[in-house]
């Protein structure tokens, strides 16, 4: 069901790289959906009030017909919102003034868009705060909104923007599968689970349940966090070759993974910042998001779970020391804390943590840069987008040319994703949220993080 709406023409951008808002409409599920109430699980409440948007880039979807794709995306839409009805429906406070899901059939706000004064292949997709913010829809209402912009080549670009506290990365990209699958007019896959019983908190709760343990080490409740720093903060997106991410991994020592040789790689590059920085900070704290999914349940149960299934440790170390050391000692301690969080303990031992602390919010102490022992550290998270199902996102009309997630937060630490190119060839795409002087400090070295343009990156091989 798809109800019109009316626009003004916003535009967005400037010069020949304007975009305009041309129709807006909101997409319902196919059938009506009963109205109810779902509960958030404690997983999803960990995380605060933000949008995350991802975004996919395509030659030319109408193979130089006129018509708008946006009207394929809108019937397959309607029918993918039958099986992932929360993403139709809209954020409310229960009686304790928490958040939890109304799935009312609202459905998903659809924006129709035009960049005729430009090329796609002209977008600075390395500068994102420049190219990518008039691609992505700001979510004005419900879970979820797209936005569909057509260029003057015929190029489109697909941008979409979810609530992170109804579902994760892992999630979102099961119903990019799925909303693909019906705009091919393909067999549906396996429909997602919303069974809260999976994070249920266990009854009685430990008696360590708050007491020092992992948990609480990782997570504080809003009350007793300190304020967030006002700092400035850069958007790029970098390409990293296979060969610059093989040698990271072999500097790195052959136990160790191609993510944890990168995370460790980007700590001591933060460290080199933070040194030069003007505050001069004596220590850096670096975050890494962890999937909890197969390690709670051994019977693949929790493969088709839809909502948050994250936990972020983290490590903190001197600027002097992380600068000193080879990169093969440092990631073994990114090793360690890594593995100490990705345990089926763990993350039952965090469900019943946020069980003690309710109604009251937490947040992740990483996202602080203030963790135990740490009073105040240039601070960064880094979650794998490996997931991303770039050559599965094919509406009909071929793989993506390009893609990434879009992700300017307004936390104080910095936040970097790498993921899969589409060209499908072993390169990364890494979109860096950071501060200024992080970027300097990656943009000075002659390898691994390379401007996509530079990288001659961007669409050739698509034509």
């Amino acid at each position: 069901m798809v109800k019109e709406g009316t626009t003004d023409g916003a535009r967005h951008g400037h010069g020949r790289d304007e975009v305009t808002i041309t129709a807006v409409s909101t997409v319902a599920p196919a059938l009506p959906v009963q109205e109810h109430r779902l509960p958030l699980s404690n997983l999803d409440l960990i995380l605060p009030p933000i949008d995350v948007s991802v975004f996919f880039c395509y030659a030319d979807p109408a193979g130089g017909r006129s018509h708008h794709p946006a009207a394929v995306l809108r019937a397959a839409l309607a029918k993918t919102l039958l099986a992932y009805y929360p993403l139709g429906g809209e954020v409310v406070a229960n009686a304790a003034g928490e958040p939890e899901l109304l799935c009312s059939g609202r459905g998903v706000d659809v924006a129709e868009a035009t960049a005729d004064g430009t090329l796609l292949r002209d977008l600075r997709l390395g500068l994102p705060d420049e190219s990518v913010e008039p691609l992505v829809p700001k979510k004005k209402a419900g879970v979820m909104s797209v936005q569909v912009t057509r260029f003057k080549c015929g190029g489109t670009v697909v941008g979409c923007t979810f609530d992170h506290r109804v579902c994760d990365a892992y999630s979102f990209n099961m119903f990019l599968v799925a909303w693909a699958a019906a705009a091919r007019g393909s067999s549906a896959p396996p429909a997602p689970s919303f069974h809260r019983s999976f994070l249920a908190p266990r009854e009685p709760a430990p008696l360590s349940c708050t007491a020092g343990n992992l948990a609480d080490r990782l997570f504080v409740p809003v009350s007793l966090a300190p304020a967030l720093p006002d700092t400035a903060a850069t958007n790029r997106i970098y390409c990293v070759s296979a060969d610059d991410v093989a040698a990271l991994q072999a500097s790195a020592g052959s136990r160790r993974t191609k993510l944890e040789a990168f995370t460790t790689h980007l700590w001591q590059l933060y460290a080199k910042a933070a040194a030069a920085s003007r505050r001069q900070q004596q220590s850096c704290c670096m975050g890494v998001v962890v999937d909890g999914r197969t390690r709670l349940r051994r019977d693949g149960a929790m493969e088709a779970y839809f909502g948050n299934v994250l936990t972020i440790p983290y490590g903190v170390m001197g600027t002097d020391a992380l600068r000193g050391m080879a990169l093969a000692d440092v990631v073994g301690d990114v090793h360690r804390w890594v593995a100490e969080a990705a345990t089926g303990e763990h993350f039952r031992e965090l469900v019943n943590w946020v069980e003690a602390q309710r109604p009251e919010p937490t947040v992740a102490r990483a996202y602080l840069g203030r963790g135990h022992g740490c009073e105040d550290a240039m601070a960064c998270v880094v979650s794998s987008g490996m997931r991303l199902p770039v050559g599965e996102v094919d509406f009909g009309w071929g793989r993506p040319a390009f893609a990434s997630y879009h992700f300017p937060w307004p936390g104080g630490a910095g936040y970097v994703m790498p993921m899969p190119s589409a060209r499908g060839d072993g390169d990364w795409v890494v979109y860096v949220h950071a501060a200024p002087e992080v970027v300097e400090v990656m943009e000075a070295e002659p390898t691994v993080f390379r401007a996509l343009e530079e990288a001659n990156y961007l669409f050739d091989w698509a034509d």
